[in-house]
């Protein structure tokens, strides 16, 4: 099999991280006698630098012509402390997601065994947690109309979404349920939001014409961000709004140990966009201490997600258990005689 995959690596820690992505797609191209292209564009601050703008014209022209994207992370120091900034480096994230029509983010969040008493919650409520979020990921607060008074001293931000949004993210809840356990939680805030009565009553109306299979359950955010920590084994797919998502999966991420564990999977009408769920984390830019295992799952869903290759797909995640297993880590998930993150991803490919 032959791919064009766009590279973004971004600011912080995402060009380390994305490097130990590709040093495994490498051995797996070799392995498996496939034939992986990489071409990388800038985003993010970095692009700021170069082209004054976050998300350039020839990086959205590299990502249109590839199969997939691997993405690092967005974000620097400089412009979270100015809050006068007119341009951030955030915002060509946005606006990549916008431009690609990335309307799902696919977040798996599950335990490794030998890591379970690295999260901060106890052991019998992570093990065999195992559930998957899918954040709708173009609509809602983070894209609706923003601004200021003329005094500036007042702001809104609108939040907005339409029937179309919801039916096209919930159709890949309902795909992903119907291949577990065939259960969908749908989180949101309908005792206060308008928009969040619009997701029920829309996905109410999908599943009652569909004579679905699938078991729905409705939670209020506040709940569900409860629920998580008290018992996450009971959810199965958590479906939910942009921000919503964006909040819950980091607070979820406590449940592997580590952030850094985290891959993601953002689909759109036509290309997918993988990425660790972490950001930038600028102080840690250039000391090679990062956690590189989100990335290197990333790069494995993208084998299975965008290009159906599933051995290949698995040979990563169990190399990656197998290295868990063997006492292997970057600082934030062992204590002892931690590995840098290149060391890690070498770990990782010795496995494979």
């Amino acid at each position: 099999m032959t791919k064009n995959i766009a590279v973004l690596p971004g600011d912080g820690v995402g060009p380390e991280v994305t490097n130990e992505a590709i040093k495994i797609l490498k051995v797996i191209e070799k392995k498996f006698d496939h034939q992986f292209f990489f071409t990388e564009g800038s985003i993010g601050a970095v692009a700021i630098d170069k082209t004054g703008t976050p998300y350039p014209k020839k990086t959205h022209e590299l990502c249109i012509n590839s199969d997939a994207i691997l993405f690092g992370a967005v974000g620097d120091s400089k412009y979270d402390n100015d809050p006068t900034a007119k341009v951030r480096p955030e915002q060509g994230l946005l606006k990549m997601r916008r431009a690609l029509e990335l309307y799902a983010n696919i977040r798996p969040i599950n335990t490794f065994l030998s890591l379970i008493n690295k999260s901060p919650l106890k052991k019998e409520i992570v093990k065999d947690a195992n559930f998957i979020v899918v954040r709708e990921l173009t609509g809602g607060i983070y894209f609706g109309k923003k601004g200021r008074s003329k005094d500036k001293k007042s702001a809104y931000d609108i939040c907005s979404y339409s029937k179309k949004e919801i039916i096209r993210v919930a159709k890949i809840a309902f795909e992903l349920a119907n291949k577990r356990n065939k259960k969908v939680t749908v989180v949101d805030k309908a005792n206060v939001l308008e928009t969040s009565r619009l997701w029920r009553e829309t996905i109410h109306d999908q599943v009652t014409h569909n004579s679905s299979p699938i078991t729905v359950e409705y939670m209020f955010v506040d709940n569900a961000a409860m629920q998580i920590i008290k018992n996450p084994r009971q959810f199965d797919v958590i479906l939910t709004e942009n921000m919503f998502g964006d909040i819950l999966t980091d607070e979820a991420s406590v449940i592997t140990g580590s952030i850094g564990m985290l891959p993601s999977a953002s689909i759109g009408k036509k290309i997918a966009l993988y990425e660790p769920i972490h950001g930038s984390y600028p102080k840690a830019a250039g000391k090679n201490t990062a956690n590189p295992i989100g990335s290197i799952l990333s790069a494995a869903m993208m084998l299975d997600y965008s290009f159906g290759l599933k051995k290949e797909s698995q040979t990563i995640y169990k190399a990656v258990e197998k290295t868990l297993s063997q006492g292997f880590g970057t600082k934030d998930i062992v204590k002892k005689n931690p590995l840098s993150t290149s060391e890690l991803g070498n770990a990782i490919i010795n496995f494979i």
